[in-house]
C-alpha cells in the first residue's frame, strides 16, 4: 500500500485531493495534527516518508518543500505555478503526447497544470503540433471560471450573504495581462508570444468554459482540419472531442462541473472559428489531474478515483 501526503492539505485542492484519496483502499493517507502543519521538521519527515507527495501550496512554500525532499524515491505532484516550466519536471497533461504520458507515468517530480491553462494548451498544442499555427501566432483566450478557482476568500465572499451586488455578474479579472498561467501556456505550447488572456469569474461554484478564437488568415488548413486533429488526438474520458458541446446554441461553464475529464468542440465556419474547451477547474483543472497523474505514476488504473 502506498503512502501519499498532501502538504497544504486544508486549501480548497487539497482538501478535495483528500476527500478523494479516503476512500480509497490502495493508500494510506499521512496526516500531522493542525498545530504541526507548518512545522518544517515535522513537514520533511512526511515528505520523506511519502511515496506520493502532493503539494497544494502557494509557489514559494512548494519550492521549499521540495527543498526538503531527500528520499530518491518520492514522487512529488506539484499543484502550485512554481515548476510547471521548469526543466526536470514533467508536465501533468499525458493526453498531449506519448513524451507527456511518459513523463508522467516514469518521472518523480510532476507539475499539475493551471486550470485556465489547461484549456487553452489543450486547444493549443496540437494545432502548433500539426503546423495548422504557425510559432509566432498572435492569439487572444476567452476563459470562463467558477468561483471556487480563488480558493478560500474568494469562496467566502461569494457565499456571503451580504456580499456585493457587483459578483452577481461576470468578473474579468488579471487586466494587466500578467495573469500566472501565461507562462505555461507560452511555454508548453511552444509559442512566441503570449496570448492577450481574458479570465472571468462568475457566479457559479465551478466549471469552466475556455474559447480560442481563430481568423482564417491565421491558420493553414480549415475548419475540418482543425476538426480531424482534435478527433485523432482526443479520444479518451479524460479529454474527448465532440462535435457539439452545447445546449440550444449556448455552452455553459458548468456542462462539466462536478466531472474530472474535459470535452472539446469547434464552432464557427472557414472564416471565423471558435476553439471550445468545457471542464471543471477543481477536476481535470485541478484535483482530477492531480489524481489522474497519481494514478499514471503509480501503475494503476488511470480512472481509480475519478469521475467521468
Amino acid at each position: 500500500m502506498k503512502k501519499v501526503f498532501i502538504d497544504g492539505s486544508a486549501g480548497t485542492t487539497g482538501l478535495r485531493i483528500y476527500e478523494r484519496l479516503e476512500k480509497r483502499a490502495d493508500v494510506t493517507l499521512l496526516t500531522l495534527p493542525d498545530d504541526k502543519r507548518k512545522d518544517a521538521l515535522e513537514r520533511k519527515k512526511m515528505l520523506n516518508l511519502a511515496d506520493i507527495v502532493f503539494l497544494c501550496l502557494p509557489d514559494d512554500a512548494a519550492r521549499e518543500a521540495v527543498s526538503l525532499i531527500d528520499n530518491p524515491q518520492t514522487v512529488v505532484i506539484d499543484a502550485s505555478t512554481a515548476h510547471r516550466t521548469i526543466d526536470g519536471w514533467a508536465y501533468g497533461f499525458p493526453e498531449l503526447s506519448k513524451k507527456h504520458e511518459t513523463g508522467v507515468k516514469t518521472g518523480k517530480r510532476i507539475a499539475v497544470p493551471g486550470c485556465h491553462a489547461s484549456g487553452f494548451i489543450a486547444l493549443v498544442y496540437p494545432l502548433i503540433e500539426a503546423g495548422v499555427l504557425d510559432k509566432d501566432v498572435l492569439l487572444t483566450c476567452h476563459s470562463v471560471t467558477g468561483y471556487s478557482g480563488g480558493g478560500k476568500k474568494m469562496i467566502a465572499e461569494y457565499q456571503d450573504e451580504g456580499r456585493s451586488v457587483l459578483l452577481d455578474a461576470p468578473r474579468q479579472y488579471a487586466l494587466s495581462q500578467q495573469h500566472k498561467h501565461l507562462k505555461e501556456m507560452v511555454a508548453v505550447c511552444g509559442l512566441q508570444n503570449a496570448p492577450i488572456f481574458c479570465p472571468i469569474v462568475a457566479d457559479f461554484y465551478s466549471g469552466m468554459h475556455v474559447t480560442v478564437p481563430l481568423f482564417k488568415s491565421q491558420i493553414h488548413g480549415s475548419i475540418e482540419d482543425i476538426k480531424a486533429i482534435y478527433k485523432a488526438k482526443y479520444n479518451s474520458e479524460f479529454v474527448c472531442y465532440q462535435e457539439s458541446i452545447d445546449e440550444g446554441g449556448f455552452v455553459s461553464g458548468v456542462a462539466n462541473a462536478n466531472k474530472d475529464g474535459m470535452k472539446i468542440a469547434v464552432y464557427g465556419n472557414d472564416e471565423r472559428i471558435l476553439l471550445t474547451a468545457v471542464y471543471d477547474n477543481l477536476g481535470k483543472g485541478a484535483s482530477g489531474a492531480a489524481i489522474e497523474c497519481m494514478n499514471l505514476a503509480l501503475g494503476t488504473d488511470p480512472k481509480c478515483g475519478l469521475t467521468l
